[in-house]
């Protein structure tokens, strides 16, 4: 009973701790532009990041910036009484075109370096 007693503390103790070790959106704005030039993350058609290499923090920083944009085309689309996947192709479309040379991009689902 004891032992059952320590491991439901230590899995408490565990999912309480979780939320503190994601990366928060202002960590993972400032990563973005390194691990883009790393070539560990680019940019997709469908307006979100993807990760290239899983490497370092790759994974945190695209869950981070997607859910800031997941959440920034929803509102967008709702404003103007659109649908989201519209909101998410347009600036899928635009990331893809503004990505730098030597920066990677989906197409055609082959990443490519612009």
């Amino acid at each position: 009973m004891k032992q059952l007693t320590q491991l439901s503390a230590f899995l408490l103790a565990m999912v309480l701790a979780i939320p503190a070790l994601a990366m928060g959106l202002d960590e993972a704005k400032d990563k973005l532009e390194s691990v883009k030039q790393q070539g560990l993350v680019g940019e997709t058609p469908t307006g979100y990041l993807d990760v290239v290499r899983a490497t370092g923090d790759a994974r945190e920083v695209v869950e981070a910036i997607n859910q800031a944009r997941r959440n920034e085309y929803t509102r967008i689309a709702e404003k103007h009484a659109i649908p989201v996947t519209q909101v998410e192709t347009v600036a899928g479309k635009k990331a893809i075109e503004i990505t730098p040379s030597g920066q990677f991009v989906l197409i055609e689902g082959q990443w490519v370096k612009k």
